[in-house]
């Protein structure tokens, strides 16, 4: 209840990064139900139904990881207030709040995802779009509750749990302050040695049986089955060396005779490596994977298109991890404002801040974007081989 009641007082920006987590959480939920419905209609294909819940793992981590963002960003459970503390609402009660929270709201999403499912199926009304989806969806097979409830409750019980680790009381002083300078160098060693590892597993599953493809849901059965798996552990890497690419971007910035504008950008890029470098990394997987299956399907390597539950899951894996980036930089503008109100006293133009945003920008597109081709062309390289 307290929740509910909190979140009736909340900022709309704040709601409506709510609602999106609810959105993200039905899609993840719809994918869920449509496995399940998959798995009914074709009992005899029990490995295609094993394989077709494995590709709902990418949006569901990509969901469960925008929920965590959206959860540290939110102002009633960044910090504890006072008046919260008197009442016993301490750190420990104040992320268990948070958990609660971003549990309700995926399952409000989960919600809509069934009675949209059902909908679909025709068991609210009758079947629409002249039965397209029948055969998908099994239509006219009875649903198991148990089944159904227990895939609904897979991304609210994850997403909670998350939130809940992610903001559990720590020594440093805000949840979000991650560790920069020295520690920020001994991350890309790690993150080097995971991509590669990935793109090795990558390499060895397209050398496998030509019988051990992994069908994704929707089309696309060209894809072994190791693939999904490297693909993983590159994504991992990426998001492991993302702090250490961002540091590395700053201080590029204050290279060679650096004026006050670059010196103001690369300080507050390494200052920040911590709290955006992660999801840039997240952002650049996703976008090598991207160039990867249109570099495929260029290439002839994927004979059917794209299905439109593949098209579901690609578009919530992208706009989740790109929402989760554009939540971490409102949160770093935010906590920039003590520092841009200062230069502002001090007689700073506000072109200054803005010529210092544009130079961060650059500054992180010309280091991420080779990154990005370069494991996009290595990705690519074995498959099409």
């Amino acid at each position: 209840m307290l929740a509910l009641r909190l979140a009736r007082g909340t900022h709309p920006l704040v709601l409506l990064r709510r609602l999106l987590v609810a959105a993200a959480s039905g899609g993840v939920g719809f994918l869920l139900l449509c496995t399940l419905g998959y798995a009914l209609g074709h009992p005899e294909q029990s490995s295609d139904s094993v394989r077709r819940l494995l590709w709902c793992l990418p949006p569901l981590a990509a969901t469960v990881y925008f929920a965590v963002a959206v959860a540290r960003t939110d102002p009633g459970t960044n910090a504890p207030r006072t008046g919260l503390s008197a009442v016993g609402l301490g750190p420990v009660r104040l992320a268990a709040l948070a958990a609660v929270s971003t549990a309700l709201s995926c399952t409000l999403g989960s919600a809509l995802a069934l009675l949209l499912f059902l909908h679909l199926r025709g068991d609210l009304s009758g079947l629409p779009f002249d039965g397209a989806g029948a055969e998908l969806l099994a239509a006219g097979r009875p649903l198991p509750a148990a089944g159904v409830v227990t895939l609904l409750c897979v991304v609210p019980v994850a997403a909670g749990t998350a939130t809940a680790l992610a903001l559990r009381p720590r020594t440093r002083k805000h949840p979000d302050d991650e560790p920069s300078g020295p520690v920020a160098p001994t991350g890309p060693p790690w993150g080097v040695a995971l991509v590669a590892a990935g793109l090795a597993v990558e390499t060895y599953a397209s050398r496998g049986t030509p019988g051990a493809q992994l069908a994704l849901p929707g089309r696309l059965d060209a894809v072994p089955a190791g693939v999904l798996a490297g693909w993983a552990v590159t994504a991992l890497g990426l998001a492991v060396a993302g702090p250490g690419l961002t540091y590395l971007a700053g201080r590029l910035l204050q290279s060679v005779r650096p004026g006050a504008v670059r010196l103001l950008a690369g300080r507050v890029l390494m200052d920040e490596a911590g709290r955006i470098g992660r999801p840039l990394g997240v952002v650049c997987a996703v976008a090598s994977a991207g160039i990867t299956a249109a570099t495929l399907y260029d290439a002839g390597s994927s004979p059917a298109p794209f299905g439109p539950l593949t098209g579901l899951g690609t578009a919530l894996v992208v706009a989740c991890t790109v929402a989760t980036l554009l939540t971490a930089a409102l949160e770093a503008k935010r906590f920039r404002a003590a520092t841009a109100e200062t230069l502002a006293g001090l007689g700073a133009p506000r072109q200054t801040l803005r010529r210092a945003a544009a130079l961060r920008a650059t500054a992180v597109l010309t280091v991420f974007t080779p990154v990005t081709i370069a494991l996009a062309t290595l990705a690519a390289f074995p498959l099409n081989s």
